[in-house]
């Protein structure tokens, strides 16, 4: 497979490529030389606890409501 280096120096990365890698929107690709080649390598990145879960719950709760109901007026 080839592809060809855009003016912006981009490049398309075939999708059999992106398929077989899992390669989705949003997955950071590092590249470097190595004797002469290119060499593109999908980056796995740790599981961030707080990113996992953080927006998972749905809720239609005004928080500053929730927080002056919890705290107490502002004074």
């Amino acid at each position: 497979m080839k592809s060809i280096v855009s003016e912006k120096g981009q490049v398309t990365i075939p999708k059999p490529v992106r398929d077989s890698l899992g390669l989705q929107p949003g997955v950071a690709v590092e590249f470097f030389e190595e004797n002469g080649r290119l060499i593109g390598r999908k980056l796995v990145t740790a599981t961030d606890t707080v990113s996992t879960v953080t927006g998972i719950i749905k809720t239609t709760i005004d928080v500053d409501q929730y927080l002056e109901d919890l705290r107490g007026p502002v004074l």
